[in-house]
Parts: structure tokens; C-alpha cells; sequence
């Protein structure tokens, strides 16, 4: 049983097992009498800090949440970490001796400048000698780097600055340094020197700045002297034969025809044939630039001919150059202007020129063009010699090219997916014009030009 004396929290005995023990009386202290009477911990207990903004709003209770929030979000942004890059204390530059030996611990291909065992740093289990034996000379080998020096690459290789420079302005006189190809390796001989610490003299450098062409520089008299020593290159074409079988690419790769060239082959033979039209017997023929030297090396180059045979079907293609500009044309009509118009696309024709039928608005009219089935996407060319004098969207006409012609005569191509012209442009015959598609409209016709 529990009970209040008035002076304490609770005073009282309970029974446990039959017995009975007595519980102790707890008192306030006099400071705790104190905090119960004081009115400043009374003010403090009412003061409510968290004040709901949302409510009676314009109160003295609001107008203090308001600067209570104030206040904290001041105390926030005043903690804000600033933004500004830590700056460390930079390492000094490597030496010329510390950088020699990190570069020779590096892996990189000769292609692209690296040394990797020519020169070997020393490690702790060198000992530096009193005095070296001198070689009288020594053979070395350097490859230019993609994005290398000439210079450069001589210097790495223990050439001094004054000749480097000098053998650069040698070889530049005779092929200028751009054209050296990335991976040109150079056979070096540097001679005897009469100071150790002083660089040595080159003796004889020699590399292959052409394929037809050698270069060796000498040390005669004295002072450095460059010679020419070309290299006979058989320039006969290649030809390349075969059967068409289940794929005229496959085919062409298989009898080893560059990829470069394949892609050329193609585009030639699509303006005048059909791809999806070309039976597994038929045959192909192509005639690549290949270059042979007399050190055994080849180079092959662009595609010069291209044909297709199939049955009585023949279709023949020369590269022919005019003005800078690679353009493909019959065999049998090269360099020729003929006076009459070839068929622009490569497809079956469906509608001329004269009154017809019209499709959509279901009455007769005047149909003043002619109209070419073809695969969307078949390549388009020039009817004949002429110039663009416009290449671009051309209302119903969608994609859309006009050229001039000799005599005041003009030809339009329509409905195009793709442009390839250009306004000003001169075209040959049988040059690639643009591609078929379907733009435009066929109901509602064009402004005019």
C-alpha cells in the first residue's frame, strides 16, 4: 500500500512472501523547491520554439517562429565549406639526367618513339669506374613516332643539336619532313668523340624516305653529305578475276581486294547495274594500282576498272580523273560527249512524257516528265554534261535537281531521298546526282523555278 505524507513522493509498505518491508520516504531538495517556484523556468516551460508557421499567421507567436527560422538558416549558410581549388605545392621538373633514366624504364612501341633497351639506367648495384674504355664507334638504331621530330628523334639518339639540325635541312631539300611516315626506322653510326662528355659526330645515317626513294647521309671531308639512292618500282596493275558465287563482296575480299577498293567496285558498278540483279555466275573483273619494288616490298593503291560479266551481260567501268575529281564511266565511252541523254537511274521505265492518266486526281493531264521504276535508294546520275543550277527542296517535287545543258536544254530529277549536288557544280555524264526516293507530292504540283 502507497501513500503521500505531504512532504515526500511516495511512503508506504508492501507485502512480499508474508513479510512486510518498508519503503523509503524521497524529499525535494531545497533547489528543486527553488526551480518549481521560479517564474523564469515556468516561462521557459511555455516557450514554444518549433511554431508552426501554417498557423495563426500574423500572431506575436508567428512573427517569432519566423525569426527563430531566420535565424537558423543564417547560422546554416554562415557554415557553407567554400568551393575554391585546394592548391598543392607542385613538384619540381625532373632533371635531364632523372628523366633519361624514367625513360628508359618506359614500355612503348619504336612506332611510336619509344627506346625501350637501347639504354638501360643504372641501379644501386652499378659502381661508377675511375675510367671507361671509348668505343670508336657505335650503331644505332631510332624510329620516328607518330607526331615525332626529325630533329627530335636524332637528338634522343645522341646526335647533337647543331647536327640534327643540319641533317634535318639535308633531308628536308630532298622529301619535306611531313611526309615521313610514322614508324621510319633509321640506321645510325656515331663516331669517336675527344671529349667524353661531349656528344658524338655522326658518321652515317640512312633510312627510307619513299618507297622509291633512300636517303643516306655521310661524313666526307669532314662535313655531312646526303645521297639519293632510288629504288626501281614495277608499277604494272593488278588484275583481279573470279566467279560472283553466293556474295559478290565475299568474293572480291577472298580473291584479295582491298576494302577501300571493294567499296569503289560497288558504287561503280551500281550505277549501271543492279546488285540484288547479279546471278551467283557471273564474274567479276578489277584492276588495282600495285606497285612492286625491286626489295621485294608492295604497295597496292586505288581501284582503276571494274566489271561485271553474266551471260551476254557486260558491264564495264574506267576511273577516269578530270579537274582533281574521280568519276566512273563506260569503258567504251571514256572521255566522250555524246550528243544524246542516257537513262539517269538504273530501273524499268512507267510513265512519258505526254497526256496520261493521273492516278490520284483521276483525270487525264499533261504529264510533262518521264517516270523511272527503281529500288528506293538506287543511285541517280547526270543524263548528260551539264551544270546545277538548283539542288534542294522543290515543293511537290520534294528533293529535287535541275541542270543546264549545251543549248539551252534543262533536265529535272525528282522525288530524290538524298541530294548529292550542288548548286554551281559542273557534272560529266553518268556522275552521281543523288539517290531515288519518294519526297514530295505527287497530286499538287511545283512553283515554278
Amino acid at each position: 500500500m502507497f501513500q503521500s505524507d505531504g512532504q515526500g513522493f511516495a511512503a508506504g509498505t508492501y507485502r512480499s512472501g508474508g513479510g512486510s518491508r518498508a519503503l523509503a520516504v524521497v524529499r525535494p531538495s531545497r533547489f528543486q523547491d527553488w526551480l518549481s517556484d521560479s517564474p523564469i523556468v515556468g516561462a521557459v516551460d511555455r516557450l514554444d520554439l518549433v511554431v508552426d508557421l501554417g498557423a495563426r499567421i500574423g500572431s506575436r507567436e508567428w512573427f517569432r517562429g519566423l525569426v527563430t527560422c531566420l535565424g537558423l538558416c543564417a547560422a546554416a549558410g554562415s557554415m557553407t565549406p567554400t568551393f575554391k581549388p585546394i592548391s598543392f605545392a607542385t613538384e619540381a621538373p625532373m632533371s635531364a639526367s632523372h628523366y633519361q633514366e624514367a625513360h628508359a624504364f618506359a614500355i612503348a612501341p619504336l612506332g611510336l618513339g619509344g627506346d625501350t633497351g637501347h639504354r638501360i639506367a643504372a641501379t644501386a648495384a652499378v659502381e661508377p669506374l675511375t675510367d671507361t674504355p671509348e668505343r670508336p664507334r657505335i650503331e644505332l638504331a631510332a624510329t620516328i613516332g607518330q607526331g615525332d621530330g626529325f630533329a627530335r628523334v636524332l637528338e634522343r639518339a645522341g646526335v647533337s643539336n647543331d647536327e640534327a639540325s643540319t641533317v634535318a635541312d639535308l633531308v628536308s631539300g630532298a622529301v619535306p619532313l611531313g611526309d615521313l611516315d610514322a614508324g621510319t626506322r633509321m640506321d645510325l653510326v656515331l663516331g669517336r668523340r675527344a671529349v667524353k662528355t661531349d656528344p658524338r659526330p655522326l658518321e652515317t645515317l640512312g633510312f627510307r624516305a619513299r618507297f622509291d626513294l633512300k636517303l643516306a647521309v655521310e661524313r666526307i671531308d669532314g662535313a655531312l653529305r646526303l645521297k639519293q639512292i632510288p629504288i626501281k618500282v614495277d608499277n604494272t596493275p593488278l588484275r583481279i578475276q573470279g566467279r560472283v558465287g553466293s556474295s559478290l563482296f565475299q568474293s572480291v575480299r577472298a580473291a584479295g581486294l582491298p576494302n577501300n577498293a571493294i567499296e569503289t567496285f560497288i558504287k561503280a558498278i551500281s550505277q549501271k547495274l543492279a546488285m540484288r540483279g547479279i546471278g551467283s555466275d557471273a564474274r567479276f573483273d578489277a584492276i588495282i594500282e600495285h606497285a612492286r619494288a625491286e626489295t621485294g616490298e608492295v604497295k597496292i593503291g586505288s581501284l582503276l576498272f571494274a566489271g561485271i560479266t553474266e551471260g551476254r551481260k557486260k558491264v564495264q567501268m574506267l576511273k577516269w580523273t578530270s579537274d582533281g575529281k574521280d568519276q566512273w564511266y563506260e569503258a567504251n565511252g571514256v572521255g566522250e560527249t555524246k550528243g544524246v541523254m542516257r537513262q539517269p537511274v538504273l530501273g524499268h521505265l512507267t510513265s512519258s512524257f505526254g497526256m496520261r492518266f493521273h492516278p490520284i486526281l483521276g483525270f487525264s493531264r499533261m504529264h510533262q516528265g518521264m517516270d523511272f521504276g527503281a529500288p528506293f535508294g538506287a543511285p541517280i546520275v547526270a543524263a548528260t554534261d551539264g551544270t546545277v543550277v538548283f539542288a534542294g527542296w522543290h515543293g511537290g517535287h520534294g528533293n529535287y535537281v535541275r541542270l543546264n545543258h549545251v543549248g539551252g536544254i534543262q533536265t529535272g530529277y525528282a522525288h530524290m531521298s538524298r541530294v548529292i549536288a550542288r548548286p554551281g557544280e559542273h557534272v560529266r555524264q553518268g556522275q552521281l546526282i543523288g539517290y531515288v526516293g519518294s519526297t514530295g507530292s505527287l497530286d499538287r504540283p511545283a512553283p515554278p523555278l
